[in-house]
């Protein structure tokens, strides 16, 4: 029997994977964004306008494109990475840790036992839903994608230990609060944060992992490709409306 291609797979191999944030809280929204063709997209409970009430929505319009489903829930406490991930959510990008032994924490709780620490609970969207059995649900553990964002000094200082977990498929820049982190705030050429950008990049060479970053600025895709990241965020649901409409009202204008 052949064994089908996971999108945690296609991440460890090396592939670019283009997504998007969604994060005004709209399943719709999220479902347009994704038929668009990305390879995935990021529910945002963190800053997004979702909560875990509207998640189950969001997740069934993204998968119905055939987009992978992830979520960043509101921090990386056990129960709120287990919500997402009993709720279906194919890998969660865990916000806020700042060092080796926090991230080693959080990504115990993607995992059942003995991989990791995760409630099991077989009747839910995550155990699909009761069809796999007590003697099974360690093998659900390979599919499930972590991420874990680089946004704080410490998290920074300890990118390459974080990037060799297992469990850990991608360390994912925030360049927001990274930049502010690192007393560059929003200077993105600054040679600080180029710096902190190529130490994230060689951590996930150096562990076989992937570099992730989400950019806004069109101009910015192609030379952080060059840099090595390989998951990437090229914008949010939000940021297509605004940038859409602006486009809209310059068009009219000028005639």
């Amino acid at each position: 029997m052949i064994t089908p291609v996971t999108f945690r797979d296609r991440i460890l191999s090396g592939e670019t994977l283009f997504g998007s944030w969604a994060g005004l809280g709209s399943p719709l929204a999220a479902e347009l964004v994704a038929r668009a063709g990305f390879d995935w997209v990021l529910v945002d409970l963190e800053h997004g306008a979702a909560t875990e009430a509207e998640l189950l929505a969001h997740l069934h319009a993204i998968e119905g494109t055939g987009a992978t489903a992830l979520v960043r829930p509101q921090s990386g406490e056990r129960l709120r990475i287990g919500r997402a991930l009993d709720l279906g959510a194919t890998g969660v990008v865990i916000p806020r840790l700042d060092s080796t032994a926090e991230a080693r924490e959080a990504v115990s709780f993607l995992r059942y036992p003995p991989g990791g620490v995760r409630g099991i609970a077989l009747l839910t969207r995550g155990a699909r839903l009761g069809t796999v059995g007590h003697g099974e649900v360690a093998t659900l553990n390979r599919d499930i994608v972590g991420i874990v964002q680089i946004e704080s000094p410490g998290a920074l200082r300890d990118a390459a230990e974080i990037a060799a977990i297992d469990g850990v498929d991608v360390l994912f820049v925030g360049p927001a609060d990274l930049s502010h982190s690192l007393g560059v705030p929003g200077q993105f050429g600054d040679p600080t944060y180029q710096a902190a950008l190529r130490s994230v990049v060689a951590a996930c060479r150096a562990n076989g992992k992937a570099a992730g970053i989400l950019l806004y600025d069109h101009a910015s895709f192609e030379p952080h490709l060059d840099l090595g990241f390989r998951f990437v965020g090229l914008g949010a649901d939000a940021s297509f409306v605004v940038s859409g409409a602006k486009a809209a009202l310059a068009a009219a204008r000028a005639d």
